[in-house]
């Protein structure tokens, strides 16, 4: 899975890489679930946003239907919170690109579980694959008028939140973890966005670990609430004893 990532690349840089707006963001060492993050979607692919990481299907009755951080890439066409992302064809759900500089993945050691930062190697940034929703809360009643009806309160603000798609590790992330986080190649995040979905699954590859590596880092990024710059620091690391589900 692909529960913590970094971003902490220049806003200008993100720019000039993907071709899109960036305003101004806060760099996070530690994005979490729940958080506020930026996302680039399909009805919107020219600039980036900041949506909630945790997806709220539509049919969703409560917003704690929802909260999917991951979505399998074998499954999305199958699994009800996710087909419609997915297919595209309907309003306020679609794909979209998680842009990062680096993900954490955890291994279990005789000292405890340690957490590994895994970039490519120079550094760029990335995209990942994505989907996300626009999800409406529902109207509920409140209190009793003379006749004994409830009121209905009022409409409350619609919450669009994200999920990234994982797939098959590749040879470096297999010793950290059994999936990882499908990076789009960089001529192909317009074919995510809008392809069809035939076409956009052939997308959901492991991507190749030539270019990329991985390192220790501290135990503090085990705490959401971290989250500065200290945390991408490599350190000493016990010797594995094998990978954590």
């Amino acid at each position: 899975m692909c529960g913590r990532y970094t971003l902490f690349v220049a806003p200008e840089t993100l720019s000039d890489r993907f071709g899109i707006d960036v305003e101004a963001y806060e760099p996070t060492y530690n994005a979490a679930p729940g958080q506020q993050l930026p996302v680039i979607t399909d009805d919107e692919p020219g600039r980036l946003r900041r949506l909630e990481w945790g997806l709220v299907p539509q049919w969703a009755e409560a917003k704690t239907d929802g909260g999917h951080i991951n979505a399998r890439a074998e499954t999305l066409a199958e699994k009800s919170s996710f087909a419609d992302a997915f297919e595209g064809e309907i309003e306020g759900a679609g794909r979209c690109l998680v842009p990062a500089d680096g993900f954490y993945e955890w291994v279990e050691t005789d000292q405890g579980s340690q957490p590994y930062r895994v970039t490519f190697t120079d550094g760029r940034p990335f995209l990942m694959a994505g989907l996300w929703t626009r999800w409406q809360p529902p109207t509920t009643q409140t209190g009793l008028d003379a006749f004994g009806d409830g009121a209905a309160s009022p409409e409350a603000e619609p919450v669009e939140t994200f999920t990234i798609v994982t797939t098959e590790p590749n040879d470096l992330v297999s010793d950290l973890h059994h999936r990882m986080a499908v990076i789009l190649p960089d001529d192909q995040r317009e074919r995510w966005l809008s392809a069809s979905p035939d076409s956009a699954e052939k997308l959901l590859e492991p991507h190749p670990a030539e270019s990329m590596h991985a390192y220790p880092v501290s135990t503090a990024v085990n705490d959401p609430a971290n989250d500065h710059a200290e945390l991408v620091d490599a350190v000493d690391s016990p010797a594995a004893t094998g990978s954590t589900e």
